[in-house]
């Protein structure tokens, strides 16, 4: 049985904790102890109580195989807990790895395990996280990502992410299909995937023939969608669907479509080896040279780079 060890403090997010509890216990693999300042309940910042197993006292930190580090609003005072630092700390130099998720990494870099490497957050903490540690690469795009023996993840259900790819990193990929299975999971979101999926990244159609409209781009990225098209699915003149169109979602068709194709590009080249020729046709971008065009405007860099960026590690970072 693998330790895997969960920090927990007053105001931590309780799906942080429970999220990826349950994916590891799924396995039937896993000794999951759950430790805070001494055994017993601890307030989340939901008000749910959760019931810590050890307090530091109680469990070696030696002993942990996998650390795993909670967020939460409770993090920055967390932060000023010197003896919850130096138990995370010790425990760390021994752990085969070292995790967080959400703003949890805020606590691993004030105990000084992170300088110089790679790491994600919550979108909503990477300006933050920037600031305090710059001697830290904050990449606030990717759900989850791998440096070394520490993996950092995005928040809240991103930490089921991490969890799912880690029990595939110890027993592979059949184990954790079969926890996903169980536990009616999406398997498996890549670590590159992006945390600003197409919902968050625009604002929200206001009116039936528009939402329609979006839907049918997001449902298949590569149909056609000019105008016209768009126009008489949705039942509205071209002109009016452009009108209403950019008046709702803030920016007109041919660039969202744009935008769905490029996340879309985003995903393949993260997850596969599929060429940047026959992916630009399978997206509607028509040419290679389009699709490279539209990547590096949107994204900063060529199809090529970001394929590399994640072809080492593409199952787990």
């Amino acid at each position: 049985m693998q330790r895997v060890a969960f920090v927990i403090y007053e105001g931590f997010q309780a799906l942080d904790l429970t999220g990826p509890h349950e994916v590891f216990q799924t396995t039937e693999r896993y000794e999951c102890p759950i430790v805070a300042a001494e055994a017993g309940p601890v307030r989340s910042n939901s008000g749910l109580a959760v019931h810590a197993t050890h307090g530091f006292a109680d469990l070696r930190p030696d002993l942990v195989d996998t650390l795993v580090v909670a967020g939460g609003i409770g993090v920055d005072g967390a932060r000023e807990d010197a003896a919850l630092l130096a138990w995370v700390a010790e425990a760390a130099r021994s752990a085969r790895r070292v995790t967080s998720v959400c703003s949890g990494v805020l606590l691993l870099a004030a105990a000084g395990l992170l300088d110089g490497r790679r790491v994600t957050t919550h979108w909503s903490r990477g300006d933050q996280l920037k600031r305090e540690y710059p001697g830290l690469a904050v990449d606030c795009d990717p759900i989850f990502v791998r440096d070394g023996r520490f993996w950092t993840s995005a928040g809240v259900t991103a930490g089921m992410d991490l969890a799912l790819a880690l029990v595939e990193d110890d027993h592979g990929r059949e184990v954790a299909h079969a926890v996903a299975r169980e536990l009616v999971l999406f398997l498996r979101r890549p670590g590159s995937q992006s945390q600003f999926s197409v919902p968050l990244w625009s604002a929200q159609p206001a009116t039936d023939p528009v939402r329609a409209a979006v839907t049918s781009i997001q449902a298949d990225p590569g149909a056609r969608h000019g105008v016209a098209d768009l126009a008489q699915r949705c039942g509205l003149s071209p002109r009016h669907l452009q009108r209403r169109f950019t008046a709702e979602l803030g920016v007109p068709p041919a660039a969202y479509v744009e935008q769905v194709r490029v996340e879309a590009a985003r995903r393949a080249l993260a997850e596969g080896d599929e060429p940047v020729e026959a992916l630009a046709r399978r997206l509607g971008f028509g040419t290679g040279e389009t699709l490279r065009r539209a990547f590096h405007r949107r994204v900063g860099v060529a199809p090529s780079d970001y394929r590399d960026r994640f072809r080492g590690a593409r199952e787990f970072s």
